[in-house]
């Protein structure tokens, strides 16, 4: 028997759970009854549903979505980012501990990382590229490409099995 170094721990969500996740992406704010309501079990039911699922990582977190415009964020970027393989952990860990830095993808193909930034303006895009981007050991080259609208931009993740 070969042994491994790691373990992956997976819940398998039925469809009541499915029901329950998705509702709660689309609306947070819905009160337990009225969840309870919406997936056809009782309020205790549910309840105990999304604390296994907010326990067992499956519900990762609770969150408002804002207006980026509204809260200084307007400008909407994606970085390419070419890194050397020589401090690529350490480079990722720092982009990572910076608010503008919406999401962060290893990606396959020409370059290394997709970074997605959201700043005030380009002059504040700019500061931020050369300050806290081009200034890592391990960033060689980036390109970045604004986003002049945004025509879909969603959270929700599509779960899989709802009828």
């Amino acid at each position: 028997m070969i042994k491994s170094d790691f373990s992956v721990t997976f819940t398998s969500m039925d469809k009541i759970d499915k029901k329950i996740t998705d509702t709660l992406q689309r609306s947070g704010r819905s009160s337990s009854a009225e969840l309870a309501q919406i997936v056809g079990v009782s309020v205790s039911t549910a309840n105990e549903r999304v604390r296994r699922m907010a326990a067992t990582g499956e519900i990762r977190g609770w969150h408002a979505h804002l207006d980026p415009t509204a809260v200084g964020a307007g400008l909407c970027c994606f970085v390419l980012v070419d890194m050397a393989y020589d401090g690529e952990a350490e480079a990722c860990a720092a982009l990572c501990a910076h608010d503008e830095v919406m999401e962060l993808h290893h990606i396959s193909g020409a370059h290394s990382y997709i970074m997605k930034l959201r700043t005030r303006d380009t002059a504040a895009l700019q500061a931020f590229l050369a300050t806290h981007v081009k200034s890592l050991p391990a960033v060689q080259r980036t390109e970045t490409l604004i986003s002049l609208e945004a025509v879909k931009e969603s959270p929700v993740i599509p779960v899989d099995g709802l009828d």
